[in-house]
């Protein structure tokens, strides 16, 4: 039978235990909901903390690496729309170049299509000299034509070359302006000056365009990789909302019944006193 005393109220002890179990609960709740997460540090679940911390980490790594691509693709965009530009004028310096081939012009003529020759070769010359993003030319004859970006989080690189297009475009016509009958025509053979400077020209579009659709390639796995990343972080700490919600609500009648059995419990010992009066 339960023991009905003035010095040791168990039902009190009863109530009060549950109260204060309650109330740890409800603050856990109150945690996840303010926060978002059901492990927000290790004190919540020290083992799946540690998991998320060290996949975060690799999410801004990998960010990290995605930023430095970014640049990468800026400079080889550049690079490409350059070369693209040296090809446009290359094409227009091969239609002066079939003029000038013309044994039947007149001397005058021959002095504009040079002047106009000088002008297209300068135009290249100022492509290749101008295809800078951030700093770096890896056109205008670089001292280094391997170019290496960080492509992850693990520090691992890609490596792109750079050309030496003032050597092997520019060069190769820049005195167009001074070419006779026979200059002229031997430019336009297949082994010619223009026809040399349209194929390298063109190899390295090749070139370039391939290297942008790798940075691309590897940007967009780098996104796929972290969004993969985090949908596994959520799943290992992230809270459900909705049943927080309804915990919340629980718990939050569970305090208010508890500390009407406590007020109970405490109101007993009064009335056993009031007994002996």
């Amino acid at each position: 039978m339960p023991l009905n005393s003035v010095i040791t109220n168990a039902g009190a002890q009863v109530a009060l235990a549950s109260f204060n179990k309650t109330a740890e609960a409800l603050t856990v709740t109150q945690k996840r909901i303010s926060t978002g997460y059901r492990v927000a540090d290790a004190k919540d679940d020290g083992a799946a903390y540690a998991v998320a911390e060290r996949v975060r980490g690799e999410v801004a790594a990998n960010t990290s690496a995605n930023e430095q691509l970014g640049g990468a693709k800026g400079l080889i965009d550049v690079t490409s729309a350059s070369l693209q530009n040296v090809s446009t004028t290359l094409q227009k310096l091969q239609t002066v170049a079939v003029k000038l081939a013309d044994g039947t012009i007149s001397g005058e003529q021959r002095t504009q299509y040079q002047a106009q020759a000088k002008e297209l070769t300068n135009n290249i010359q100022s492509f290749i000299k101008d295809a800078t993003y951030n700093g770096t030319n890896v056109l205008n004859d670089p001292t280094n034509l391997a170019n290496q970006v960080v492509r992850n989080g693990a520090g691992d690189t890609y490596t792109f070359s750079g050309y030496k297009a003032t050597t092997n475009i520019f060069n190769t016509v820049s005195a167009a302006n001074t070419w006779t009958r026979g200059d002229a025509s031997a430019a336009l053979t297949k082994t010619g000056a223009i026809s040399k400077a349209i194929t390298n020209t063109l190899s390295q579009m090749n070139n370039f365009g391939s290297y942008s659709n790798f940075v691309d390639s590897q940007i967009n796995y780098n996104k796929s990789k972290m969004d993969a990343q985090q949908a596994g972080i959520g799943a290992l700490v992230d809270a459900d909302l909705a049943k927080e919600s309804a915990t919340l609500q629980s718990l939050q009648i569970r305090q208010q019944l508890g500390t009407q059995a406590l007020s109970i419990a405490n109101q007993a010992p009064q009335t056993l006193l009031s007994l002996f009066r």
